[in-house]
């Protein structure tokens, strides 16, 4: 019995100390992502070259709300930082042909996701366009075919509103905000308020954050461990390699099409999301070129 009993302490002796071992490590990797996620403060950010004035105690608050709020989702966060390795390669060079800065990726970021969502007001695609404002743009829309969801052709539609309203506004964070408030909406708060800085502009909620949020996924992103997140490279999103190929007919059946072209209907609509019907009807013989994927689907 005695024997047994020792055993019996031997045992509870070990299984507390495993406990304890695991607790203490379990806390340890709480600080650790705590620090990273609630008390890690950037000394200076800016956005696209224009410096944010954190020494102003409402920006800074501001600032650092919009930084702990979304260091901490992060489910979605990871998904996004996953998604940009495949996303990004393609609107950096279309940014920079158009002169736009490198920085308006993140406003991508904060409207979509990165990927082609609907918002409950009828906004499509990576850069939420609503429909007259994308026609406006010249991308083509309706139920055959949604530009808004060609990812190129929604950068460059992005760009061409981004330039005009820097040219309007006078700043590219004001260019910013005006991609949700509009064009009309800054310019008449500017005036009432003599002000021409967006970090002086008493505006609506959304629009108040709304660059804060884009500085903020740009600061997690270009940082991830910062705050908390380790997205292992080998675990990023890849593009796929693609064949593009031109059409300048219609297609009666986009299922049988894709056979034709060695994959199947689900891929050639992941890789063409712009095609919106089981066909493609084309009586004007425009020019549309679609991706096909030549590996790894």
């Amino acid at each position: 019995m005695k024997t047994a009993k020792k055993i019996q302490i031997i045992s509870l002796i070990a299984c507390i100390s495993v406990i304890l071992i695991f607790a203490t490590t379990l806390n340890s990797k709480k600080l650790i992502l705590n620090e990273g996620t609630a008390n890690f403060f950037p000394t200076k950010v800016d956005f696209a070259g224009e410096n944010t004035p954190l020494q102003i105690s409402d920006v800074r608050e501001r600032m650092d709300r919009e930084l702990i709020v979304n260091a901490n989702l992060h489910g979605s966060n990871t998904l996004i930082i996953k998604r940009a390795n495949r996303v990004f390669p393609i609107i950096e060079p279309i940014l920079k042909k158009y002169g736009v800065p490198d920085d308006f990726k993140y406003l991508a970021v904060i409207e979509s996701g990165l990927i082609n969502a609907v918002s409950p007001s009828g906004a499509k695609g990576v850069w939420q366009f609503m429909p007259d404002t994308a026609k406006e743009r010249g991308m083509e829309v309706n139920d055959i075919v949604d530009e808004r969801y060609h990812l190129e052709k929604a950068t460059e539609a992005a760009c061409k509103y981004l330039n005009d309203a820097k040219n309007k506004l006078g700043s590219w964070t004001l260019a910013a905000a005006s991609y949700n408030g509009g064009m009309s909406g800054i310019l008449k708060q500017m005036d009432s308020q003599k002000s021409t800085d967006y970090y002086d502009l008493m505006l609506t909620d959304e629009t108040y954050r709304y660059v804060f949020r884009i500085i903020a996924l740009k600061e997690i992103m270009k940082n991830p461990q910062l705050y908390g997140f380790d997205v292992k490279s080998e675990s990023l999103y890849d593009k796929l390699p693609i064949r593009k190929i031109e059409i300048d007919s219609s297609i009666s059946d986009l299922a049988v099409f894709a056979k034709n072209q060695g994959i199947n209907y689900k891929i050639l609509k992941i890789h063409n999301p712009w095609l919106r019907d089981k066909k493609l009807t084309n009586l004007n013989k425009k020019k549309y070129v679609l991706d096909i994927p030549t590996a790894g689907y």
